[in-house]
């Protein structure tokens, strides 16, 4: 059972602003995120974490706790964020030019320097994928979602993109490729803890129901 969100939302930009009604809860000590979504949850007794969901903070707390202890722990977990943030994101989430600059450095590190794309860009979160390549045209699209994961995690994602400009289908060869960058198995893991805890049904980076069929531009997604 995940953990269930709270019945009351508000936005980050009307901090105040009356009763809090939907699934987040609003501070004046957590101004930088654009929302706050707290989920209680009665299987916790004493742990609280968190985590960045686009531009969402996702705060997971145990069911028993006070709304002063939930503010708390709310401007606490924001402070820890915004510290982890600064030590582990990487340097491509500034721009499409930062994204594109450490492609070519994954591809020399990885792929010998083969697998060099047209475009790569950020675009808005997508419903079923974390990202998608169309090797035909060279290009790859990546999920805002992962502007705030650890470097390592989008680096994955990055070089499993960069392989399909190599290798179209989730195959053999293609998965030997992904296997040049060492912390594959641990990326994968990552991302699909974070689409549990999210509750965003992303089933795996090769998802088979996200192979193209016959006939299409062949866009593959990861």
């Amino acid at each position: 059972m995940r953990d269930s969100p709270n019945p009351r939302t508000s936005p980050r930009s009307s901090p105040g602003a009356g009763p809090r009604t939907g699934s987040g809860t609003t501070s004046d000590a957590t101004p930088s995120a654009t929302r706050v979504e707290v989920r209680r949850s009665k299987r916790r007794r004493r742990t609280v974490s968190a985590y960045m969901d686009g531009g969402t903070m996702v705060v997971l707390i145990p069911d028993r706790m006070s709304r002063s202890e939930e503010q708390h722990w709310v401007a606490e977990m924001e402070r820890k964020l915004l510290r982890s943030a600064k030590r582990k994101a990487s340097p491509a989430r500034a721009s499409d030019e930062a994204l594109m600059a450490r492609c070519r450095e994954l591809s020399l590190r990885y792929l010998d320097g083969t697998c060099e794309p047209a475009s790569v860009r950020w675009v808005a979160p997508m419903r079923t994928r974390w990202a998608s390549c169309t090797p035909t045209q060279g290009t790859i699209r990546v999920s805002e979602r992962l502007r705030d994961v650890p470097a390592w995690v989008l680096d994955y994602v990055l070089v499993h993109e960069l392989a399909h400009l190599r290798v179209s289908a989730h195959n053999a060869e293609f998965w030997a490729l992904c296997g040049r960058y060492p912390k594959t198995e641990r990326a994968i893991g990552y991302l699909e803890g974070l689409s549990a805890a999210a509750g965003l049904g992303i089933t795996g980076v090769d998802d088979p129901a996200a192979e193209p069929a016959a006939g299409t531009d062949g866009e593959h997604l990861a």
